[in-house]
């Protein structure tokens, strides 16, 4: 009698054992998918800002290529390729500043086929000085709003830097490294698109899994 009660409570173990991994890992794969679709949203939002609706009709995340060139900062960057009417209308590249005071600092960096910069954004998260540092947000202020329509003619060399170095772009009071960073980074992406214009725009687009996504 006693081994049947040890043995039915086993069993009773085992069925709740497993009842509780079936349980997590079904609840795991629904918040990964969740997180995934999150993520996507959040991505597409920001292509959007740097890359007016205006200027392309084509889904951007799945006309993306994979590219490595020290002029972005790091190992891989992706490009997201813009088209209208079928036609090349500009890219989102994302790009490092690497001398950040905080450390990396990734960016997107929108451009028209003319080398105009049409938004910049920082990607989140970054660990720039709260209250210093982190100006170069949209919520904190409009200093990142300076890029806009900026190109490597506009300013010349000398003036793709911050005022405090001889160039045209403000800092912030108390914090330089942080925008020299940041106007760096962005001036090397211009460099990098305009060295690559045409190969960017002929290569084929990786494939891209997208999730789907409930509204």
């Amino acid at each position: 009698m006693m081994r049947y009660a040890i043995t039915k409570n086993a069993v009773i173990l085992s069925l709740f054992a497993i009842g509780t991994a079936a349980t997590l890992a079904i609840t795991n794969s629904l918040t990964i998918g969740k997180v995934e679709c999150n993520r996507q949203q959040a991505l597409m939002t920001s292509l959007n800002e740097v890359m007016p609706h205006d200027q392309h009709d084509n889904d951007l995340i799945a006309d993306r290529i994979t590219v490595t060139d020290p002029l972005l900062g790091r190992s891989e960057q992706h490009i997201y390729r813009a088209r209208l009417n079928g036609e090349p209308s500009g890219a989102v590249l994302e790009t490092t500043a690497p001398d950040g005071y905080g450390g990396n600092i990734a960016l997107i960096v929108g451009v028209d086929t003319e080398g105009s910069v049409q938004g910049v954004r920082v990607v989140p998260p970054h660990n720039e000085t709260p209250g210093l540092g982190d100006n170069i947000e949209t919520k904190k202020s409009d200093w990142i709003y300076s890029f806009n329509g900026r190109s490597l003619e506009n300013p010349d060399q000398a003036g793709w830097a911050v005022k405090k170095d001889g160039g045209e772009f403000d800092s912030f009071t108390g914090a330089t490294i942080t925008p020299r960073a940041v106007v760096g980074a962005v001036h090397r992406a211009l460099q990098y698109f305009d060295a690559n214009r045409d190969s960017l725009f002929a290569a084929n687009a990786e494939a891209v899994a997208a999730e789907v996504c409930d509204e």
